[in-house]
Formats: C-alpha cells, structure tokens, sequence
C-alpha cells in the first residue's frame, strides 16, 4: 500500500505470512510510505525453498523482491523470523539499503534455544477425528504466552495450517544461529525494537547491549509477539519516526 512513497519492504515471523501487516500497511501508507508485506520462502502464497536451504538463501527473496519493484533503494522491517532475515541480508552490507528495523530479535541463551525448539511447527499428519488440528490450537496458544485476543489466536492457528509442510523449515535454522556475528556485521543504521510483554524483549535488550552506541532501541509496554495486531498505531508510530530520523541511530 502507498503506491509512489517512500520503499518499505516488510518481513513476517514464523509460521505466519504478510497478512501478519495488515493493520498497519494503511498505516504505513498514509506516513508516506509504499510499503510492502511479503510472503517468506515457503510461507503464505510463496514458493518453498530448496532443501537445505541456510537463511542466506532464504533472504534472497529481500534482492529479489528490490529487483522486482524497481526498488535501487528501501527500508526493510522484519518481526521475529523476519528481523533475522532481515539482519542476515543487511549482514551483506548490500547496496541500497536503507534504514533497519529488527522488531523481536532472538539472540538466544542455550536454555532459550531449547525452550524454542519445543515449539512444533511442522506438518500435522491429519487424524479421522480432527485431533490434529486441536494440536495445532494448543501448540499456538502455549507459544503465545499472555494472549489475549481469542479470534486472533483462531487467524493464526489456521495461517499455520495453512502451508504446514513448509513454514516450519526457517524456525530451526533461526533459533540455532549465530546472530552475534551478524549483528555485529550490519552497517545500516538500525533500531531495535520491542514490547515488554512479548518472549523475545530479554532477547532483543540483549542484542541491543551488543552495539548500544550504533543501535537505537524502543519499546512498547505490554502485548505479546502479536503486538503488531494489538497495538498497531503505537506500532507504527514507533517505526515511523526511526525510519524519518527522528529516534538516534
């Protein structure tokens, strides 16, 4: 949405795809920006990645997605999964990148590694009584600690299901990384960004400590890692004014 502002590419988490941004594109669109949501490698209305892909070549669909806009320069705003991609492109120090936003970012502990990975994301073999989908119900209710909103755990629960037999190949690659070297790679100017009711804020703090003279750092009180959906003005004010230069970098 905003057709003729300024670019804005927009990266989704796991197991999710760009209806993740749908209440904040209009937003983002009368901010003047042309902002776009894609759908992952994989995920929403994308085709899969190649087996053995690395997040490398999962973030190709960021040079791609540039090319195919016509785009020689944008901002790139990820969440969770996204702001790992998102952070592994601008690792590259590409050219025409501008301002980064890595919204959730997990720089794990070993202890939150494991926890993470009890999270299963992959196919759910279909049963005759429907069990398999009560799974899925249950397995998204536990990874979203302090939910609220019962019609959006319903949304996403079945955006899961959606493409279940490919939106969970990121979701170990990204929880196994080595994200203080790339962190430490990135030139761009870049915020982090967080809210104190979400399972990555400790994470994403921590990440924050690693450069805390070159990264900004915002955060939005309360909500979860659904905060996009629960508080999408607040949301948008804060990655508006980092993006126009308002917050330092």
């Amino acid at each position: 949405m905003g057709e003729g502002g300024e670019p804005l590419l927009l990266l989704h988490q796991s197991p999710l795809s760009s209806t993740q941004f749908d209440a904040v594109l209009p937003r983002l669109a009368v901010e003047g920006f042309d902002a776009v949501a894609l759908d992952l490698p994989g995920y929403g209305m994308s085709d899969e990645p190649p087996d053995g892909a690395t997040l490398e070549d999962f973030a190709g669909i960021i040079p791609a997605a540039l090319s195919a806009m016509g785009w020689a320069r944008a901002h790139l705003v990820g969440h969770h999964s996204g702001a790992v991609l998102a952070a592994v492109h601008a690792g590259s120090r590409p050219p025409g990148l501008g301002r980064l936003v890595l919204n959730g970012f997990p720089l794990l502990g070993e202890a939150e590694r494991k926890h993470f990975a009890t999270f299963y994301f992959g196919p759910k073999d279909p049963k005759p009584d429907g069990s398999h989908l009560l799974v899925a119900w249950q397995n998204r209710l536990r990874a979203t600690p302090g939910w609220t909103d019962l019609a959006l755990m319903h949304r996403y629960t079945v955006e899961g299901l959606h493409r279940g037999g490919s939106n969970w190949r990121m979701f170990p690659l990204v929880i196994a990384a080595d994200m203080e070297s790339v962190l430490r790679r990135i030139a761009a100017p870049t915020l982090l960004f967080t809210n104190t009711g979400e399972d990555l804020y400790d994470s994403t703090r921590r990440a924050h400590a690693l450069r805390p003279e070159e990264f900004a750092y915002a955060e939005l009180e309360g909500g979860t890692h659904d905060i996009i959906d629960e508080q999408p003005e607040a949301w948008t004010r804060v990655v508006t004014e980092f993006l126009r230069g308002v917050r330092r970098a």
